[in-house]
């Protein structure tokens, strides 16, 4: 692992020289130096206050409940309501332990966009999956039975009062988090619980999201090791079709003819078999199961407004179909209260002093790498022509003064990059040169871990915290198909910009894009022929598009997204 690194600059204004004459006379002379170290130190002072303090920031998570608990200087309110509502208009329920969690409670006052209120049917619907959850959840009767049912090797019965969907963790925190989304909204579809297989890399990430139950799944859970499950497993519902285990006509299927439980690869690998998984009629034969055990890596929330089973209930509860991922994502996380005093303890200490927060997400692929330098280049070229960075005197592609739209204002410039690179580069334009109109501008990057570390639970930590940084931007630049920078938008409630990737290892010629919307982009069109109820193809494409951000002809991302 890489050390973090906290590193900040700020344009630097140019001092006079005009110094007061040096007096002949010994003892007043010996008063001014000592005046004048005295002078000197008490300027140093809080530079070195800062200087000393900054490794610490990421660190002492134990003092959270001080440091966090009293905030200072925190910027504007939240739209919703004109001030910072921290249950976000009902969307959350309030809770009896505050001190337990507080970025459930705190993180309102930092959000600076709120686009768009919860639909009363999604507050009702969440209500219900609430009282739904602690009476069906682990530790209870119903559990109980179920996990009973499901040891024995029975089938379900009709008399079972609760049903499951287990969440298994894949791929970086990006995905998971996108995918966990996704499998709780079809949790709440499917009148399921959603309970979370939490490996050692994804514990003390997030708080509890439900009121009175946990969505830990119980280590004695007799489905042993299922790390084990994958595209080829037995137990995957592509399989069971193949091998005449299960039926998915859905006038064969009964709670007593499926499987005890059924496993659903919807990983990038998933087999053709397993896609029928997004059929509606499939749909309504997996309802017969007791138990579901999904893994997956994308944000699948576009295809399910493909199967008629659900395209109703979808339309009721996100009026505004661009908010799913938002609303939702702020529901459901929550950063622990270790990962939430990094978020506010680095805030405070480099970001919540400035005008504007400016958020650079830069994540380079190894099957889309290109040089450093071309990437910066795309990165500046991408600036000037979107206006996100702010202009530097001398800059000779700057044709229109931005000093009237507020370049004057203080700006912080937050990267998030597993490189250090591009922080550096961006810090010395900004360090050589004035920006223009004689604002000041700082440059910050939290951490630069150097490559991805899979099944880590620090690196996951610096990531999430990262993640919510970005969250609290007033604009946002992005990297496109990057899970990380899509998480981020849809808990920031921006669109941002993103950058294109490369194709074929080339900078690409048109350098980013503005998004449509700020939902996330589905990686993966299911291409299945399905039977059954089908949805009103006609009326759907109106608001199911191909996403801006995969490059034409790129044939193994067929990318879709809700637009409004």
């Amino acid at each position: 692992m890489g050390l973090s690194r906290l590193d900040r600059t700020e344009t630097m204004e140019k001092k006079s020289d005009d110094r007061p004459a040096r007096r002949r006379d010994g003892k007043e002379e010996r008063m001014g130096r000592a005046g004048v170290v005295l002078i000197v130190c008490l300027c140093t002072l809080p530079f070195l206050v800062f200087l000393f303090r900054a490794p610490a920031v990421w660190h002492n998570a134990a003092k959270l409940t001080a440091t966090a608990g009293g905030l200072v200087n925190v910027s504007r309110p939240s739209v919703a309501g004109g001030g910072a509502d921290e249950l976000f208009g009902g969307l959350l329920a309030p809770g009896s332990d505050r001190r337990a969690c507080l970025s459930r409670y705190q993180s309102p006052r930092y959000y600076k966009h709120s686009p768009y209120a919860p639909s009363p049917h999604l507050l009702q619907k969440l209500r219900d999956y609430e009282a739904r959850h602690k009476k069906c959840g682990p530790g209870t009767p119903p559990y109980a039975k179920s996990v009973d049912h499901l040891s024995s090797g029975s089938s379900s019965t009709e008399d079972d009062e609760c049903n499951y969907v287990v969440w298994i963790p894949y791929n970086g925190l990006g995905n998971r988090m996108l995918s966990l989304l996704s499998t709780f909204l079809y949790a709440l579809l499917t009148g399921r619980v959603l309970l979370v297989h939490s490996t050692d890399d994804f514990t003390d990430l997030f708080c509890e999201p439900f009121p009175g139950g946990t969505w830990a799944l119980p280590p004695d859970f007799p489905v042993a090791d299922m790390s084990r499950l994958g595209a080829r497993s037995n137990e995957s519902y592509g399989n069971l079709l193949d091998g005449k285990k299960i039926s998915n006509d859905p006038a064969k299927a009964t709670a007593r003819s499926v499987p005890p439980y059924v496993y659903l690869h919807l990983a990038h690998d998933l087999r053709r078999s397993d896609r029928l998984f997004y059929c509606n009629d499939d749909q309504l034969v997996l309802a017969k199961v007791n138990w579901l055990l999904l893994q997956n890596d994308f944000y699948f929330v576009p295809a399910l407004y493909d199967m008629a089973e659900f395209e109703g209930e979808l339309r009721r509860l996100f009026p505004a179909m661009e908010s799913a991922s938002h609303l939702l994502g702020r529901y459901l996380f929550h950063p622990s209260n270790s990962v939430w005093g990094m978020i506010t303890r680095y805030y405070h200490s480099y970001l919540a002093q400035a005008d504007e927060r400016i958020g650079v997400q830069i994540r380079m692929f190894s099957w889309a790498s290109i040089p450093v330098d071309d990437m910066y280049d795309q990165i500046m070229a991408c600036s000037r022509r979107e206006r996100i960075l702010p202009y530097v005197d001398g800059d000779e592609a700057n044709t229109t003064s931005t000093a009237a739209d507020g370049s004057n204002k203080s700006k912080a410039i937050l990267i998030a990059s597993l490189q250090g690179e591009y922080y550096e580069r961006i810090k010395s334009t900004y360090y050589e040169h004035a920006a223009e109109g004689g604002g000041r501008v700082g440059v910050f990057q939290p951490s630069h871990e150097e490559r991805q570390t899979m099944g880590q639970r620090s690196h996951n930590q610096k990531a999430l915290a990262e993640i919510y940084l970005l969250s609290f931007s007033d604009v946002l630049l992005t990297t496109g198909i990057s899970t990380f920078g899509y998480m981020s938008s849809s808990l920031a409630g921006l669109r941002p910009t993103m950058l294109m990737i490369a194709k074929d290892h080339k900078v690409p010629e048109t350098p980013c894009v503005r998004a449509v919307s700020m939902e996330p982009c589905f990686h993966m069109t299911p291409d299945v022929k399905c039977r059954g109820k089908a949805v009103n193809k006609e009326e759907l494409s109106r608001h199911v598009k191909e996403c801006e951000d995969v490059p034409k002809g790129m044939k193994w991302i067929k990318g879709i997204k809700l637009v409004d």
